[in-house]
């Protein structure tokens, strides 16, 4: 028997602001010392009142217009009532009639091609403070509550775990691309919960569990991997599946059940009384528009065109933005060599996407193992994309071999010098004599008899060994082409 599976996403993301939703305290969810950032508002003391936060608005409307949703031109807030330890009020101010955003889409790609995802709606609310369990007892720490908190709700339009996952780290990575937050799940800055049924038909809708609180892309594909099995095998023994919350334990690999689902009648909703209504201009709208950065998808499409790189590096690119940047910045300085060179010698366009591929190579491979070696997670780094690109044109021209490239690379990320000096300090300059080159070969030769015969007996490998002795003679100063074809001379 087939069944069918309809997955649904909430993603709840911490906006990056200044103060907090409704009071001027510091929006500041990594705070180590507990109940600092609070206030009679953000504690929910009798007689106060709140005012809404306009940076956090303008950030939803941002995410809105780049997952193209319709912009509200009225919107209000509301009460959602529920008691819990975690909500100092004893309820939380949200949005539930008139969200600011909806009826949007995001495009993810799928092994059997592009597919929409309709967003139904974003909405903005307060956070809620930490709870800290210890063994006999549980504490509050209020530094959270009352932080702007922006919730996506998607239609049940994904069939598989690793749907859901491709849409949840897409909608991630445009989250950096704003720069509405840092979106860091680690930390709870976003956190996703999943909604999915199972059902005997494709065109009905089974009752819907919730997974709450997924840290993780990963635990995200896992926890809907373990609970769609569940439902199944429970729909194929003649059971019901009954709409519930469920938690996704880390360490059994399991959901488990956290409460039957409450329904919105149970939330009570009501307009914010404490609070005006919202009503956004066509002028505002505009305004935040002409804000919004090339999105991930649009660079990729650029990239492609512009640079021709293959699939696999364009999406490093994407998903390493600052490296991207700085891939982007050399690019335009060997763009300006090229046009050099070719105004003194005949040389092709085509030879500007060798540099481009050659450039994003050293960037993917040795900058990046640099990086992570020195634990470096953005562009904070002395490098400078004009040095790197001469660095480029040595090793393209082969003035320097890649062996020599690596040393000066290292040492210009350390320093921040440029190569030409580095290689002059530390006498690196290649090895262009041919008759010194012979030498060195010869000398190899003598040395290397039984993979000389080797050689000659048809075996590639000893060819390679025998140019790495060379270059290891030459201490990496000599053309490792010019050494190959010397080698190959000698040995006909």
């Amino acid at each position: 028997m087939d069944f069918f599976v309809k997955i649904g996403l909430e993603i709840h993301v911490q906006l990056e602001t200044k103060t907090k939703m409704f009071c001027n305290c510091l929006n500041d969810p990594l705070e180590k010392h507990p109940n600092l950032n609070i206030c009679e508002i953000c504690t929910g003391q009798p007689g106060t009142l709140p005012t809404i936060n306009k940076n956090a608005v303008e950030k939803v409307i941002k995410t809105g217009l780049a997952l193209n949703c319709q912009i509200s031109q009225y919107s209000q807030f509301d009460r959602k009532n529920y008691f819990y330890p975690d909500l100092p009020k004893g309820y939380q101010i949200s949005q539930f009639y008139f969200p600011l955003c909806k009826n949007g889409f995001l495009e993810i790609e799928t092994e059997k091609g592009k597919k929409k995802i309709k967003i139904r709606e974003i909405h903005l609310e307060e956070d809620t403070a930490k709870l800290i369990h210890e063994k006999d007892f549980s504490l509050v720490d209020f530094n959270r509550a009352g932080i702007p908190l922006m919730e996506m709700t998607t239609e049940p339009q994904m069939t598989s775990p690793k749907e859901a996952r491709i849409f949840a780290e897409k909608f991630h990575l445009l989250m950096h691309y704003l720069k509405v937050s840092d979106a860091d799940m680690e930390k709870g800055q976003m956190r996703v919960e999943a909604n999915v049924s199972v059902s005997k038909s494709e065109k009905e809708i089974g009752e819907r569990v919730e997974i709450k609180n997924l840290n993780s892309f990963k635990s995200l594909e896992r926890a809907l991997d373990y609970e769609i099995k569940r439902q199944i095998e429970i729909l194929k023994k003649g059971g019901k599946i009954f709409q519930q919350t469920r938690g996704w334990d880390e360490k059994r690999q399991i959901t488990v059940l956290q409460r039957e689902k409450e329904k919105a009648k149970d939330y009570r909703y009501f307009p914010e009384p404490d609070l005006p209504p919202l009503y956004i201009s066509q002028e505002m709208i505009k305004k935040i528009k002409l804000e919004i950065p090339e999105l991930p998808w649009e660079k990729k499409e650029r990239f492609e065109k512009e640079y021709q790189l293959d699939k696999k590096t364009i999406e490093f690119f994407v998903y390493h933005k600052e490296l991207g940047q700085f891939y982007e910045k050399t690019m335009s300085e060997l763009r300006q060599w090229v046009k050099e060179v070719q105004k003194k010698e005949r040389i092709s366009e085509g030879e500007f996407y060798k540099l481009s591929r050659l450039c994003a190579n050293y960037i993917i491979s040795d900058l990046q193992g640099l990086l992570k070696e020195a634990k470096i997670e953005n562009e904070d780094f002395l490098l400078t994309p004009e040095n790197f690109a001469e660095l480029i044109t040595l090793i393209y021209t082969n003035k320097i071999s890649s062996k020599i490239a690596k040393m000066v690379l290292k040492e210009m990320f350390a320093t921040g010098k440029d190569p030409s000096n580095i290689i002059y300090e530390k006498k690196l300059i290649q090895i262009t004599d041919e008759k010194e080159i012979e030498k060195v070969v010869k000398s190899v030769i003598s040395e290397n008899q039984k993979a000389v015969d080797d050689y000659k007996k048809g075996k590639k490998e000893a060819l390679q060994f025998l140019i790495g002795k060379a270059m290891a003679k030459t201490k990496g100063k000599a053309n490792p082409q010019t050494i190959k074809e010397l080698l190959s001379k000698f040995l006909s």
